[in-house]
């Protein structure tokens, strides 16, 4: 175990840039040695200009449990990672968890420079709804989002083409819940000439019944 310590230390020395050398122990760890294959097993510093909000988190913080936050990374430091995916257009990593953490410290220079300009980050495979589906986990588990940013996310899912069962299982909601956050978007007035009922339908929605019943009468 010496020798192996030896190595290492020897390897770290000697690498130019620190922190990719230690990205990329934690990252051949996590791929190679690791029998618990989960994001927080592989934490990954990256440039905080890597690193962009979202722009559909419901969640809202007060100033002064910002001012908290603060405080908490201060003293006891970072002691959870920023959920991110990356984004292969943009070149970035984007939060779906953390966007207060990643503010604290773009917005207070000794906690950025005492990071070296990075976030510690994990890195989840998503797509969009999957990714604000996440967002809304994380956020009610905690007991923390917007009650109009929570109507805007669940349009957005229905718009994408997700059914309320779908955003039911995945953000843990009651179909009721659903039915109040649409009255908040104003998703009724899109469907003024229809009753109003638990199974309002998207455009996309649509499209995608009409299709897979097309596709059901075809066979």
């Amino acid at each position: 175990m010496e020798s192996i310590k030896q190595i290492i230390l020897d390897a770290f020395n000697l690498a130019e840039d620190k922190i990719n050398f230690i990205n990329k122990l934690n990252h051949f760890i996590f791929t190679e040695v690791n029998i618990i294959k989960q994001p927080i097993s592989y934490v990954k510093w990256i440039p905080l200009d890597k690193v962009e909000p979202n722009d559909y988190n419901p969640n809202s913080v007060a100033k002064v449990e910002m001012g908290l936050l603060y405080k908490s990374i201060k003293h006891d430091g970072y002691t959870q990672p920023v959920v991110t995916i990356y984004d292969d257009a943009k070149g970035k990593y984007v939060i779906v968890d953390g966007f207060h953490r990643y503010f604290t410290c773009k917005n207070n220079k000794d906690i950025y420079e005492r990071n070296k300009g990075h976030l510690p980050c994990v890195v989840i495979e998503k797509d969009i709804n999957e990714r604000m589906a996440a967002t809304v986990r994380h956020n009610r588990a905690r007991g923390e989002h917007s009650v109009t940013g929570m109507a805007n996310m669940v349009f957005e899912m229905l718009q994408n083409g997700w059914t309320d069962e779908n955003i039911c299982n995945h953000l843990g909601m009651e179909p009721e819940e659903i039915l109040k956050l649409k009255h908040i978007t104003g998703f009724s007035k899109l469907f003024q000439d229809v009753n109003y009922n638990k199974s309002w339908e998207t455009k996309n929605q649509i499209a995608l019944r009409i299709n897979y019943e097309n596709e059901n009468k075809e066979k």
